[in-house]
């Protein structure tokens, strides 16, 4: 293939690999706490240590990790005291480090307006391969965490106060997830960039969700939604001669409303599919006195060891 000709595709197809398997398994939890957004806001965190990285002619990759596990360790450590005042500061530090990082990139010497866009929004075919090793490196650990202690996270994630009486480390759970959002979003800041990071977080898992009956089954369907979206849109990107991150999260769109739709037609197919009760010369109402069974947006009504529901002019088999 023409694509793999080339050793910079060749390293943005690998970081598109680690990025659509990492990102969906740590944005499951996020999704599972309600805290979508958190990823974005790490984004501007992260841009400070960018800029800082590259004023101080130190790694960017390395600087922009510290800047932002400790800024995902301060607010964890701020969620956990109390929702109303955290919000405010919450918002402080994710608009000053956006804030923060502009002003540091002007400054840097290197701190150019196409710099700043590769960061903003990704620059895949810019990944070196001393990015690419340490990308990998952080995958991995990430991903291996997330998977190995899937089972303590979800249970910290669906019920703190539960998880709390069974004497698992929540504080310390919360901020272990704080710390992978933070190595998650500096692993895809070069792939979709540190404005859409988010959306590689949270829409595959929103995808998987239309398909998975179980968290594992969701988890297991982010991941390999991640993979085809991020691979997707590099290779698509690569052929339309378009920016990788906005092609990579459109292509997850995509994927959501395809997902949504077909759920939808299965649903309509699904209801269409009970067979006819046969032979039923009874007419169920609230004073037959047969059993009421609620279903979903309708009521059965248990017959003769059968759920009897009324469609239009006759009863279906449920």
């Amino acid at each position: 293939m023409e694509i793999l000709e080339f050793g910079f595709m060749q390293r943005a197809l690998l970081a598109a690999l680690l990025i659509g398997l990492t990102a969906p398994a740590v944005g499951i939890y996020l999704v599972q706490r309600r805290l979508a957004l958190i990823g974005d806001g790490m984004g501007h965190v992260a841009l400070t240590g960018v800029g800082l990285g590259l004023l101080t002619g130190q790694q960017p990759v390395w600087v922009a990790l510290a800047v932002t596990v400790a800024g995902a360790v301060a607010i964890e450590l701020m969620r956990a005291r109390g929702r109303t005042s955290s919000d405010v500061a919450l918002a402080v530090l994710f608009y000053g480090g956006i804030a923060g990082g502009v002003v540091l990139l002007a400054k840097a010497p290197s701190g150019t307006p196409a710099s700043v866009t590769a960061y903003l929004f990704g620059s895949i075919t810019s990944t070196t391969p001393n990015d690419l090793a340490v990308f990998a490196v952080l995958a991995v650990v990430v991903l291996v965490t997330a998977v190995g202690l899937s089972r303590v996270l979800y249970t910290v994630g669906g019920d703190e106060e539960y998880a709390r009486a069974s004497g698992l480390p929540v504080l310390g759970m919360n901020i272990l997830l704080a710390i992978m959002v933070a190595v998650t979003v500096v692993v895809s800041m070069r792939v979709v960039g540190l404005l859409l990071v988010s959306a590689l977080m949270i829409v595959p898992v929103a995808t998987a969700q239309r398909l998975g009956r179980s968290f594992v089954g969701t988890l297991g369907a982010a991941m390999v939604i991640g993979v085809l979206v991020s691979v997707g849109g590099v290779v698509t990107s690569f052929y339309a001669d378009t920016p990788s991150g906005g092609t990579i999260v459109l292509l997850a769109i995509g994927f959501f409303l395809v997902a949504t739709i077909g759920s939808m037609v299965w649903a309509a197919a699904f209801r269409r599919s009970h067979s006819e009760a046969e032979d039923h010369l009874h007419r169920h109402g609230p004073t037959c006195g047969h059993e009421v069974v609620t279903h979903e947006d309708h009521v059965d009504y248990l017959h003769d060891g059968h759920r009897h529901a009324v469609h239009g002019a006759h009863y279906d088999e449920h």
